[in-house]
């Protein structure tokens, strides 16, 4: 059974969706403050977090922002507005999936499950590509540069695995787009230069992503068992 955390001010959704999720074995904890939300997720493990993006105390950006800090669990937001700048802004700030309000429980199910399975299938796989200041340990799921650890969201870390296992490739945006289908339903041609640009960021002082005008994108770091 998947253990989600929903942080949501309206006191009614809790039960309902919480009844609904366990048909699913998804069991469903509510909090309706983020503060409240910020001590379940101190105190137990959770597979993911349903996160509105309007809330009391403070919004859902912030509360994304402040998660981000510590965990890379995944996050679906909830917005009732559903606009693109709400999409971008949340791929911005690290989270994983979107569903605007009104929203069928069924899709939200899916969702979940959706990008739960997609970090285990990750976690699972047991490889470690490495490269001239970059190194990717895809069986504990772990990215170094310089040997340093750095803290990735599941996008970013999908996107960095996506083009490492074919360097010099050029990703096209619709590469991307296609590559990343299932992280997150909503990704559209802004939003993959917003995810390479907050890619190259972390990666840094190391640049192993450039640019291809006219095309996209290509890893370009050089595996460590080249001789070329």
């Amino acid at each position: 059974m998947l253990d989600v955390l929903l942080i949501d001010d309206d006191e009614k959704l809790g039960p309902l969706l919480a009844e609904y999720c366990a048909r699913y074995d998804i069991k469903i904890t509510h909090a309706v403050k983020p503060s409240a939300g910020f001590e379940l997720l101190a105190s137990k493990t959770f597979n993911a977090v349903i996160l509105d993006v309007m809330l009391p105390e403070m919004d859902g950006f912030e509360v994304c922002k402040k998660i981000r800090t510590s965990s890379e669990i995944p996050i679906v937001m909830l917005t009732a507005r559903g606009e693109v700048m709400d999409r971008v802004v949340g791929l911005e700030i690290g989270a994983d999936d979107y569903l605007p309000k009104p929203f069928e429980p069924r899709e939200l199910v899916a969702r979940i499950n959706n990008i739960v399975q997609r970090k285990k299938s990750v976690t699972a796989s047991a490889d470690r590509l490495e490269f001239d200041g970059v190194v990717i340990d895809l069986t504990q799921r772990e990215v170094f540069v310089r040997d340093s650890l750095v803290t990735l969201t599941t996008m970013e870390y999908q996107l960095l695995v996506l083009m490492a296992k074919a360097p010099g490739k050029d990703f096209t945006r619709d590469d991307i787009l296609n590559g990343l289908k299932g992280t997150e339903t909503e990704l559209f041609t802004r939003s993959v230069d917003i995810l390479v640009s907050r890619l190259r960021s972390k990666l840094k002082p190391e640049q192993p992503i450039k640019t291809v005008y006219g095309s996209g994108y290509a890893f370009v770091a050089k595996p460590m068992n080249s001789t070329g």
